[in-house]
């Protein structure tokens, strides 16, 4: 069992992250869990609660006997990563604020992983995928709603989450779109005639009202849509068309941005359009070649 303080130290990070940085739910979820694990950890480790003086005398030793303890849990090394950088966030918040030195945490690295690179689909894919959504479904209104969806997915390169948060007021939709994103970042998003037609002719079969502060996209008992159901579509869409497992709702978003770049757009445009922090992330979501990459970068931004 974790002390108290240590507990309280956790659960005023959460809150600052949600706060300040305004961190997803299900991003919050996860740094709980992952620095539950590790304080857990320490207190069996050490033989003793934690508190917050002890908390602050972590060595690289304990470090590393966590990070073993992790892998001989069969933790991958991506996953391990990903709960070392939660600590590592909680560990610089928490120094700043009991005024210790937290290198021993900051030093540690990560174990090395092969990144897995997203598989945007090609063009006819992506048409195969929207012309079959919809007789995944008995129910006409169902199979337009997930064509709606992932018609949106694709059309304007929004994250499952972000298509699933729309409301009824946000129908029509718009030419340009305003997006809330990961963060809380706000981007403006074009909307195209597709995407549209596709909502528009889901909310004439919905057997709902359009409710201003509903969800734009309702499960069949009325509440908002869940993302499992449209992943579970999309997978029934890829075994139809002997599709790869890549072929997620996600993979949609990947091929928006890789059919821009293939178009002619540039980097730093389609990166503002996918509310990318940076603009490698933008380059890993594409499927196209560094020469052709780094020939779209320099003619957008030309060398002075």
């Amino acid at each position: 069992m974790i002390s108290a303080a240590a507990q309280n130290a956790r659960d005023k990070w959460l809150e600052a992250e949600r706060a300040l940085k305004g961190a997803a739910e299900n991003t919050l979820t996860a740094y709980f869990g992952d620095i539950t694990e590790f304080l857990v950890f320490m207190t069996q480790h050490k033989g003793e609660q934690q508190g917050l003086a002890p908390l602050s005398k972590i060595t690289i030793t304990d470090m590393r006997s966590w990070m073993a303890q992790m892998r001989s849990g069969d933790v991958g090394a991506r996953s391990l990563a990903r709960k070392l950088s939660a600590v590592k966030s909680f560990y610089r918040w928490f120094a700043e604020r009991e005024g210790f030195d937290p290198t021993a945490v900051l030093s540690t690295r990560a174990p090395k992983f092969q990144k897995k690179l997203p598989r945007p689909l090609a063009k006819d894919a992506a048409q195969a995928v929207l012309d079959t959504v919809e007789f995944q479904s008995k129910e006409g209104w169902v199979g337009a709603r997930d064509t709606a969806v992932i018609t949106v997915l694709y059309g304007c390169g929004l994250r499952i989450s972000e298509a699933l948060a729309l409301n009824g007021s946000d129908a029509p939709l718009p030419d340009v779109m305003r997006i809330v994103g990961k963060g809380g970042k706000e981007r403006i998003v074009p909307v195209i005639p597709a995407a549209r037609d596709a909502v528009e002719t889901y909310l004439k079969l919905a057997p709902f009202p359009r409710e201003p502060d509903g969800p734009l996209f309702r499960g069949t008992r009325g509440g908002r849509l869940n993302a499992r159901q449209i992943q579970s579509v999309m997978q029934n869409v890829r075994m139809q068309l002997g599709l790869p497992a890549t072929a997620t709702p996600h993979a949609m978003r990947h091929s928006f941005a890789t059919h821009l770049l293939e178009a002619g757009g540039d980097l730093r445009s389609i990166q503002e359009l996918l509310g990318h922090a940076s603009l490698s992330t933008t380059q890993a979501y594409t499927a196209v070649d560094t020469a052709r990459l780094m020939d779209v970068y320099n003619k957008a931004h030309p060398k002075a």
